[in-house]
């Protein structure tokens, strides 16, 4: 891995509900490297989806430093964050959040629209990133056309088309079938491994949190374990291969192997 391309040091989240103040995030710390798929999991009210977007300028700490390709996030104003956002940051949605109107390559070209991209170069880098993702075929469908793990693929599209920094997935197969999930995440690890592409998924499932190079645990705010292991669930292949079923479960013939149960966080 090279330098660290995010760096959150000590970082708060407190909201204040009547009289009582309630820490989202908790004192949190991390770094992540260039070029390294990161997960973090939690149940949900753990504080993952806050950090997030804290992380992705969309919400302001309440203290603490968030460091973003040498850039001090929590420093800048709105109209700074907008424009960090469009040249560093990349977005993949659970909900796909394609434009219905649209084709694949529209809805991928789109970004570059906003960012006054020529006709001509954004079609053609949207049509490459179209066949990075496996849609060749598909350029010219819209949504209603498509699969579930069609649409999410022309998502990952659109979040690499700007070249951003740093891709942020908030639980990207959270709507698709088991198999298509483990289709998503494989090819998530591959864009990761052979472009270099920094990647942030959150999830609450810590299967699918093993897909990463580093897993970050949180619970009630805090960070409760780090683990590292480069090439994530690429050495995970016949856990894989065997079947899976959210929240941490294989398929095997006639039983259901929980892969997490005898593991404490």
């Amino acid at each position: 891995m090279e330098r660290p391309v995010i760096q959150v040091k000590n970082l708060y989240k407190i909201y204040r509900i009547g009289e009582n103040k309630v820490k989202a995030l908790n004192g949190v710390d991390f770094t992540i490297s260039k070029g390294e798929f990161c997960c973090i999991v939690g149940t949900s009210g753990s504080g993952k989806s806050t950090l997030l977007n804290m992380m992705a300028g969309l919400e302001p700490p309440s203290r603490g430093e968030i460091i973003i390709a040498g850039e001090h996030i929590e420093k800048k104003n709105e109209a700074k964050l907008v424009v960090f956002r469009q040249e560093h940051v990349g977005f993949i949605f659970q909900s796909y959040n394609l434009m219905p109107n649209l084709t694949a390559i529209e809805n991928v070209a789109l970004p570059l629209t906003f960012q006054g991209v020529p006709k001509e170069i954004r079609e053609k880098k949207a049509r490459r990133m179209l066949k990075l993702v496996g849609l060749g075929k598909f350029m010219n469908h819209r949504p209603g056309q498509m699969s579930g793990g069609q649409q999410q693929r022309v998502g990952i599209a659109r979040a690499l088309v700007v070249d951003p920094e740093i891709v942020f997935a908030d639980e990207p197969t959270g709507n698709l079938d088991s198999n298509t999930t483990l289709e998503v995440l494989r090819l998530m690890q591959k864009i990761v491994h052979e472009k270099g592409q920094t990647m942030v998924m959150v999830t609450h499932d810590n299967y699918l949190a093993s897909f990463g190079d580093k897993v970050i645990h949180i619970r009630d705010g805090k960070i409760i374990g780090i683990d590292e292991h480069p090439g994530g669930a690429q050495n995970n292949e016949v856990e894989a291969d065997a079947g899976y079923y959210p929240g941490g479960t294989l398929a095997v013939p006639g039983e259901e192997i929980n892969l997490y149960e005898n593991q404490q966080y």
